[in-house]
């Protein structure tokens, strides 16, 4: 890293402990606001080409990328690609702006190195996303995610993943299908086997339409619950089979882990992400690659704090990984470690 960028690692290092003082979303919007702003002092340098990842069709740098939820508009696209993150999931989008649930909705529990949010899916809307993402310039993997809006029922929730697909598919590199959020009254229920269907053909065949215009076969991923039993881990990744899905992100936050009953009924409802995450998640993610077999890739995600923790995804069968939780407690120096220890 040049010495511009040394310092803009410093001052981010200096920053950290003074967000992390301020309410959640002041901090978040904050923090947001300084990567834009020391974006162009960052120097990272490009990861060796050993660390490159074939998946979905595409070429990644690496296998560190952010999570869907840090960056929901696309606005910070570039300033959080200089960090040197292989791929980015901007969202979750939906087809009309919505504020998401009132606030407060996004609680810290420092101790435990975790978050519990119930945003609710709080974007500028697919049109916003579709101009940022068409006006950045970051090389990167671009992935969307893409759920429905609050007020659409969940018998015409096809259609605003429909409009999402139609909207931002000449902007983005694979498109992951929320079914796994808590926050959004009853979203979860389309991961049965007939609703994940209903969304699921209907997204395959417009994405066929889609690619003859466009030129390019946008794959689609489903990500998917910390919650479901084995049984249902098996019955989706059969699903994902039938369906001929790309991939699976494993996994979205939780709304149940032993310990922490109080803390998430004090946010009234919710899932909790980091540290108490970890274990639920990476078994989780053992039992699919289980299920799966070799073939399928799957981008692991939940409580992934550390080096350590990138490993021990990795060699529990994903391909790739995303941070979230981790990058808001310790910022980019953990991508920084992450990337040094895979080399």
């Amino acid at each position: 890293m040049a010495a511009s960028g040394s310092a803009a690692a410093a001052l981010a290092r200096a920053a950290l402990p003074i967000l992390l003082r301020l309410p959640p979303e002041t901090s978040h919007a904050l923090g947001l606001y300084g990567i834009k702003l020391l974006s162009r002092q960052w120097a990272t340098p490009p990861a060796p080409a050993s660390l490159a990842v074939q998946a979905f069709g595409l070429r990644f740098a690496h296998p560190v990328g952010l999570a869907a939820g840090f960056d929901k508009n696309g606005d910070c696209v570039d300033a959080l690609g200089a960090l040197g993150f292989s791929h980015i999931e901007i969202g979750t989008v939906t087809p009309r702006p919505q504020p998401g649930n009132p606030r407060p909705r996004l609680f810290r529990l420092r101790r435990a190195g975790a978050l519990i949010n119930r945003m609710g899916f709080n974007n500028s809307g697919a049109d916003h996303v579709a101009a940022r993402l068409g006006a950045a310039k970051y090389r990167g993997i671009r992935g969307v995610s893409i759920g429905k809006n609050a007020d659409t029922p969940l018998e015409r929730a096809v259609d605003d993943y429909l409009a999402c697909l139609r909207k931002l598919y000449g902007v983005a590199d694979y498109f992951a299908i929320n079914v796994s959020s808590p926050n959004t009254q009853g979203l979860r229920a389309l991961q049965s086997t007939d609703a994940l269907a209903g969304i699921v053909e209907p997204l395959q065949e417009e994405r066929e339409r889609l690619a003859a215009t466009h030129g390019k076969r946008v794959p689609l991923l489903v990500k998917i619950s910390p919650d479901l039993d084995d049984g249902q881990v098996a019955v989706m990744a059969r699903s994902v089979r039938s369906h001929a899905l790309e991939g699976v992100i494993a996994t979205n936050t939780s709304t149940h882990i032993e310990g922490f009953e109080a803390e998430l009924a004090r946010a009234q409802g919710g899932g909790i992400s980091g540290a108490p995450l970890r274990e639920k998640a990476l078994a989780g993610l053992r039992l699919l690659r289980g299920e799966l077999g070799r073939d399928i890739p799957i981008i692991g995600t939940g409580g992934l704090m550390s080096a350590a923790d990138v490993r021990a995804r990795l060699e529990a069968g994903a391909n790739l990984v995303q941070l979230y939780t981790g990058f808001v407690y310790r910022g980019p120096p953990l991508l920084t470690e992450c990337l040094q220890a895979l080399q």
